[in-house]
């Protein structure tokens, strides 16, 4: 069965969401992230995706506080994302309770400095992020668009020791419109073995169950949720 990972963003602290990684379509679903982990906490929920949307465009952590809150308030194993750009900030996510960091930017822009985490660390805890539009990765809190195709991109770091990837369309993220199937297919075909985590556009249950059938092992969610377009308790059966 396919691994629930609901999403919590942050900025200021808050909960947030955006659509396609724009950030003036914020939109505040929570004052308190612990009060909303501690909710798919009790409906059988056992890993949260968070983001640190301030980091992401302030190229260094910024709510360590928040994930530090998370991490301490529940029991949930926490991968981290946004603003790691640093051996310092790698440092502060660990420290934070992160059980895993993604490397996203930093794997197009530093990929020497990644690569050095990954073997440090191991592809268990260091996580790729493949955050995609038209086919190329997105930088920089998805605000540059980089010359990196994705599938050489993903061959390359999975020939170096990469078994997880987090793979976002941006297209679709946030927009509630299914999530991009045929890509992931597409992906495992070229790597059955790729632990992929589909991220992006599920507004459904029927969505989690389309990637569940292509034998996508994992999925990240969030607006789904707080839009109530899927419930926690339609989570719990599948937890």
């Amino acid at each position: 069965m396919i691994e629930l990972i609901p999403a919590i963003d942050l900025i200021d602290g808050k909960c947030v969401r955006l659509s396609q990684g724009k950030y003036d379509s914020k939109k505040v679903y929570g004052e308190n992230p612990v009060e909303i982990a501690k909710r798919f906490e009790a409906n059988g929920i056992r890993r949260l995706h968070v983001v640190d949307l301030d980091g992401a465009a302030s190229h260094h952590i910024v709510n360590h506080r928040a994930l530090h809150a998370l991490a301490t308030q529940t029991s949930l194993r926490i991968d981290f994302g946004g603003g790691v750009k640093s051996d310092d900030d790698l440092q502060i996510a660990f420290d934070s309770g992160a059980q895993m960091v993604t490397g996203g930017s930093i794997a197009v822009t530093h990929p020497e400095r990644f690569l050095h985490w990954l073997n440090l660390y191991g592809s268990e805890r260091i996580i790729l992020g493949a955050d995609v539009k038209e086919r190329r990765i997105a930088v920089h809190g998805w605000k540059e668009e980089s010359a990196c195709e994705l599938f050489p991109f993903l061959t390359d770091y999975i020939n170096k020791g990469v078994t997880q990837v987090i793979c976002t369309d941006i297209a679709r993220d946030g927009m509630l419109q299914g999530a991009s199937v045929a890509l992931y297919e597409e992906i495992l075909q070229q790597h059955p073995r790729l632990h992929l985590i589909a991220s992006g556009g599920v507004g459904s249950m029927d969505d989690i169950h389309r990637l569940n059938e292509a034998g996508v092992p994992a999925v990240i969610f969030g607006k789904a949720v707080y839009e109530g377009k899927i419930t926690l308790e339609e989570l719990s059966k599948l937890c």
